[in-house]
């Protein structure tokens, strides 16, 4: 492929998705890309199965491999849009947000305006650090699409060298909630297992012998009978989905995670996204010193789902 061809992902549809349009599978599947941007996919013939490219409404069957190319991405020209944020903390330095699940932190192949990014440059009427370069104006973590929570943000590249160096040297800590397929057999646990590449769907992660080191925590906090858990995690390392991939490890992927062994058909309650939630870092403050305990409500999807679990 030359070199400005795009990236190629494929996928292999599951009874799950058997009968769906392609375009909703494409959705389901494809990491990291809105629904609008599958659609541009679509529109473009980038879509296929075999030798035939796909339209929106086609039916995708159980067993099909569905190839899409996500188009090198063009030259950002990063504008700042008026997105509500739901502020934890913010000075002069630094800030704090509560990020809704479905939100891009930064943008990319594939993105559209309504990134974290452009919504931070507007709150921030462009006061952020630059040491993240023009795609990541302030960014010195990052929380996966469908992953709610605190996520911490640099004004100054003075407070982006504090947290970066806070990120890398190990010194936050950093609590999730999580909704399980399953409840652990152990109500808590330590996950000591390497993630890497997947050997062959490069696009995920695994436990794999030469992956990097990793380490998770986990304690049960409510359990559904035997159908589901909430489960609180401690991530020790910050390694690529490391607690979608522990979970899955241990037996019990997150609810909604079908990318990583989720089962639609024996879940008890419908799940719309991968049921992660950032609840709390704490981290010094880069500049301060100060301790900062960022908490973030659990969102209403979370609530609603252990609501309907607790019926069980």
């Amino acid at each position: 492929m030359a070199e400005d061809a795009g990236q190629e992902f494929s996928f292999q549809v599951t009874a799950m998705l058997h009968r769906e349009r392609a375009d909703k599978a494409v959705t389901r599947m494809a990491e990291g890309l809105s629904r609008s941007q599958v659609q541009k996919l679509f529109a473009a013939g980038l879509v296929w199965r075999e030798d035939a490219a796909l339209t929106q409404k086609d039916k995708v069957l159980e067993g099909d491999w569905i190839n899409y190319t996500v188009p090198p991405p063009k030259p950002l020209e990063l504008h700042p849009v008026e997105i509500p944020l739901d502020v934890l903390f913010e000075d002069a330095d630094c800030l704090a947000i509560n990020k809704p699940a479905g939100m891009v932190v930064h943008p990319g192949a594939g993105t559209g305006d309504d990134t974290l990014v452009h919504a931070l440059l507007h709150h921030c009427q462009g006061q952020l650090s630059g040491i993240g370069g023009v795609e990541r104006p302030g960014i010195v973590h990052r929380l996966d699409r469908e992953t709610s929570g605190v996520i911490i943000v640099a004004k100054t590249d003075r407070a982006h060298q504090g947290l970066s160096h806070q990120f890398a040297e190990r010194k936050t800590e950093k609590r999730y909630l999580a909704i399980t397929q399953g409840t652990p057999s152990s109500s808590s646990g330590r996950i000591n297992a390497p993630i890497g590449r997947h050997p062959v769907h490069r696009q995920r992660m695994a436990v794999v012998a030469n992956g990097r080191y990793a380490l998770s925590d986990y304690a049960v906090q409510e359990h559904f009978k035997e159908a589901a858990a909430l489960v609180e995690f401690h991530i020790h390392t910050g390694r690529t989905h490391q607690i979608r991939v522990h979970a899955q490890h241990i037996g019990h992927p997150l609810a909604g995670d079908t990318t990583y062994g989720f089962r639609v058909s024996s879940f008890p309650t419908p799940v719309m996204r991968v049921m992660l939630h950032a609840a709390l870092l704490k981290i010094a403050h880069p500049v301060s010193g100060e301790l900062l305990e960022l908490r973030a409500p659990m969102p209403p999807d979370f609530e609603a789902t252990l609501a309907a679990l607790r019926q069980l």
